[in-house]
C-alpha cells in the first residue's frame, strides 16, 4: 500500500487540467485548511475533493466491492475513511466553503465517452 498515491492521482489530474483551462485559478492541498482538500478555489470560496472509489467506499459503484479476504481490516479502514470524510466535509461546510465531490468513476466514465474533451459537471 506504500506505493498508493494520495496526491497528484489521475483523475485529480485530469479535473486540474480542465480547470485550468476553463480559466479556472487554485491552490492545491491547503494546509490551512481542515483534511487539506485537493483543490481549493479561494476566488468561489470552493474545495473541489477527487476521491478514489475504493479507498472512500463510494456506495452503489462498481469500482467499488468489499474485499472478500482480511473483511474485518478493509471494513474498519474504509469506514473509518468514510466517516472522516463526512467529518471533514461539515467542517469545510461550517467554515463557509462550499464543497465539490468528485468520484473517480465519473472522470473515469468522462475520459471513456470522449478522452479528448472531458467535461466535468461541478453541481
Amino acid at each position: 500500500m506504500r506505493q498508493i498515491k494520495n496526491k497528484n492521482t489521475k483523475p485529480e489530474m485530469l479535473v486540474r487540467r480542465w480547470l485550468f483551462s476553463h480559466g479556472y485559478r487554485y491552490r492545491l492541498h491547503a494546509k490551512n485548511l481542515p483534511g487539506k482538500p485537493d483543490i481549493v478555489l479561494p476566488k468561489y470560496k470552493t474545495v473541489i475533493l477527487v476521491n478514489g472509489c475504493f479507498w472512500h467506499g463510494h456506495e452503489r459503484c462498481k469500482y467499488f466491492v468489499w474485499p472478500q479476504t482480511n473483511t474485518e481490516f478493509w471494513h474498519e479502514k474504509i469506514s473509518k475513511t468514510m466517516e472522516r470524510d463526512r467529518k471533514l466535509q461539515k467542517e469545510l461546510l461550517d467554515l463557509g466553503w462550499h464543497v465539490v465531490v468528485i468520484w473517480e468513476c465519473q472522470v473515469t466514465e468522462m475520459v471513456k465517452q470522449d478522452p479528448k474533451k472531458v467535461i466535468l459537471s461541478l453541481d
